[in-house]
C-alpha cells in the first residue's frame, strides 16, 4: 500500500546520525546516502519497498510537519525498547515511553518519540 514514506529534515548531517543509529534496532538497512542532495533511504533487507527516507524538502520550507506522525513496524517489543532507547540516546525527545496500549488493541507494544528535528514517530509491534 506504500511506497515510500519522506521525512523533512533541516540538519541533513545530525538526521543521518540519529536514523542511522535508529534503524538497524527495527532490521532495516541503508539502501543509499547521498549528503550532497542531501537525502537517504532505509528499507527491510528482503524487499525493495517501502522505503523510509529523509532529506532536506524540496520547496525548502519549514522541516517538520505538525499533527503528523510515521509509525515504524518492531518486529518484537524488545525491539520497540532498543528502538526507543537508541533514539533518546541519539537526541530524541520522549513523547510516550514504551508500554502496551489496550486502547488501541489488546497486544499493541508501541512507544513514542520526535526526532532531533521535531518529526514525531512511533515504534511499534502488534504481535
Amino acid at each position: 500500500m506504500i511506497s515510500h514514506v519522506f521525512i523533512g529534515v533541516a540538519n541533513f548531517a545530525r538526521a543521518f546520525d540519529f536514523y542511522a543509529a535508529l534503524m538497524p534496532e527495527l532490521g532495516l538497512a541503508l539502501k543509499f546516502s547521498d549528503p550532497a542532495k542531501p537525502w537517504a533511504g532505509w528499507m527491510k533487507p528482503d524487499s525493495p519497498r517501502p522505503l523510509f527516507l529523509i532529506g532536506h524538502p524540496f520547496a525548502g520550507q519549514h522541516a517538520a510537519g505538525n499533527g503528523q506522525m510515521t509509525a515504524l513496524l518492531a518486529p518484537s517489543r524488545a525491539a520497540v525498547e532498543r528502538a526507543h532507547a537508541t533514539a533518546l540516546a541519539h537526541g530524541a525527545s520522549c513523547e510516550g515511553a514504551p508500554g502496551l496500549r489496550p486502547e488501541y488493541h489488546a497486544r499493541y507494544y508501541g512507544a513514542y518519540f520526535r526526532d532531533s528535528e521535531g518529526n514525531k514517530l512511533c515504534v511499534c509491534c502488534h504481535e
